[in-house]
């Protein structure tokens, strides 16, 4: 037995280390530049939408928090998070190329001197218990643009029917190539129906934001 729990903390000490070093790794935005062709190509361009599982507009990611994206793109990596082409984008960079491209568009775009509003516009009488009943500015900011971690999304002025698609993505279960495992977002939104998650995802779209789309042509 001992020999067993040995090995199985040997296992856990090797896999909380290799995530420490992965999330240590420093991103160059420069490198990050020449790293991007496999992006630009649905991010780079303007009202650009993705088929699957629904039409919807790819999101925004120019101006996305960098560590946000770099979770992202593991979680992609690692099954977390199911989609068959981002899946095989994010298994083929390593820990340097996610870091690099997270640099690349967390400043893509970047104006400075912009100054967002400290809170997000008042939600009329429909959406103000939907917000509540999910404590949503308590993770993404009272502007859902500076999130109190930067692990988390900044979500303002994003594309609405992104979102809606997102949010519903974490109420799947048991799909092979689509659905969005994490623990905190999936009970959330399994508190809500479809048509609710379309009325958080417009009102989050209709705030100012950091977010943008920065149009990008793939051949250079």
């Amino acid at each position: 037995m001992n020999k067993f729990v040995s090995i199985a903390f040997a296992l856990t000490v090797s896999a909380v280390t290799s995530l420490a070093c992965a999330q240590d790794v420093k991103g160059d935005a420069n490198a990050g530049a020449t790293k991007i062709a496999m992006c630009i190509g649905c991010h780079g361009i303007a009202g650009y939408q993705a088929s699957f599982p629904e039409v919807y507009k790819v999101p925004k990611i120019s101006g996305q928090s960098e560590k946000y994206i770099t979770t992202v793109l593991n979680a992609y990596k690692k099954g977390e998070r199911k989609h068959p082409t981002m899946r095989g984008i994010a298994t083929s960079l390593t820990d340097q190329d996610m870091a690099d491209i997270s640099a690349y568009y967390a400043n893509h775009g970047k104006v400075e001197g912009a100054v967002l509003p400290v809170k997000a516009t008042e939600p009329n009488a429909k959406v103000a218990p939907l917000l509540a009943k999910g404590a949503c500015a308590s993770c993404h900011g009272e502007n859902f643009a500076k999130p109190i971690d930067p692990s988390y999304p900044k979500i303002a002025g994003q594309h609405a029917d992104y979102l809606y698609v997102a949010l519903k993505s974490y109420k799947v279960e048991g799909n092979a190539t689509w659905g969005r495992n994490n623990g905190v977002m999936g009970g959330i939104a399994k508190q809500y129906t479809t048509a609710e998650l379309k009325e958080l995802a417009n009102y989050m779209a209709a705030q100012q934001g950091d977010l943008k789309i920065v149009p990008q042509s793939k051949f250079r």
